[in-house]
């Protein structure tokens, strides 16, 4: 089922301040939840995990029980023929587990339709979140702690998805209990059901947020600029009319000079 009305998550800045809504990629988070192909989907995953190197042995494997425990006849009691036959104690096992691979097979395009629902069901649940960056110098867990609690998110299953290969981030998080840390492109299906919060690194779904802090600068400074530049064509507007009154003052004193050699003239004469 898809719906095509656009997504919005929560969206906050690197050090967890809250920003405005941001509209999620139109392509990924269609509305679409496929619940059969997830369902396929994570059972494969789980059975991907299984080592299958469970083992027993059967009567033909276990060492000894090559004489007969007793005389087939004239004992009184039931023929056996083998010490190590399945129904004697320490005998053989019969259709017991052998090493055997669980591996399930599942297409590249049905694991990205599968990954695709359950992304939109977390959003449709308004369990996504959008970070603007993750920057952490060092591996640090109070920092990461922090982060998540300034989100909003303590006490959840939490899976963060980091734009790339971050081994701070994921050192950071490795030992908080309900948390994981992987990178967007490794995420599978399980883990996202797992979880009870996506938080997601802008730059992993090709979004750019810019920063809060700068925003705030760029707010702070555009007042100035304005001021900067009404004082500046304040500047130029004076001095505009400072050379004009000196041209004017320039030409008054050259034309009464030319009135004042035109009289000395006339009186000569």
């Amino acid at each position: 089922m898809a719906d095509n009305t656009s997504m919005n998550a929560a969206a906050f800045s690197a050090k967890g301040a809250a920003r405005d809504k941001v509209a999620l990629p139109a392509e990924l988070f269609d509305g679409t939840v496929n619940m059969p192909v997830m369902h396929q989907a994570v059972k494969a995953y789980l059975a991907n995990q299984r080592q299958g190197n469970a083992a027993t042995k059967t009567r033909g494997f276990v060492i000894g029980g090559n004489q007969k425990p007793w005389k087939q006849k004239g004992t009184g009691r039931a023929r056996q023929g083998s010490t190590r036959a399945p129904h004697w104690v320490g005998g053989g096992t019969v259709f017991g587990p052998t090493p055997r691979s669980y591996a399930q097979y599942v297409p590249k395009k049905l694991r990205a339709l599968a990954r695709k629902s359950a992304l939109n069901a977390r959003a449709r649940e308004d369990a996504i979140i959008i970070v603007e960056a993750f920057e952490f110098d060092a591996p640090k867990t109070s920092q990461f702690v922090s982060l998540l609690r300034e989100l909003g998110v303590g006490g959840k299953k939490v899976l963060v998805l980091t734009d790339g290969v971050k081994p701070n981030v994921y050192m950071s998080g490795r030992n908080v209990r309900d948390a994981q840390v992987m990178n967007y492109s490794d995420v599978s299906t399980y883990h996202i059901l797992w979880s009870d919060v996506v938080v997601i690194e802008s730059s992993a779904l090709g979004q750019s947020l810019d920063s809060v802090e700068d925003t705030a600068e760029e707010a702070e400074a555009a007042p100035k600029k304005k001021t900067a530049a009404r004082k500046s064509t304040k500047k130029t507007a004076g001095r505009k009319s400072a050379a004009k009154k000196t041209v004017a003052k320039k030409s008054a004193k050259s034309s009464a000079k030319k009135t004042t050699k035109r009289a000395a003239k006339k009186k000569g004469k």
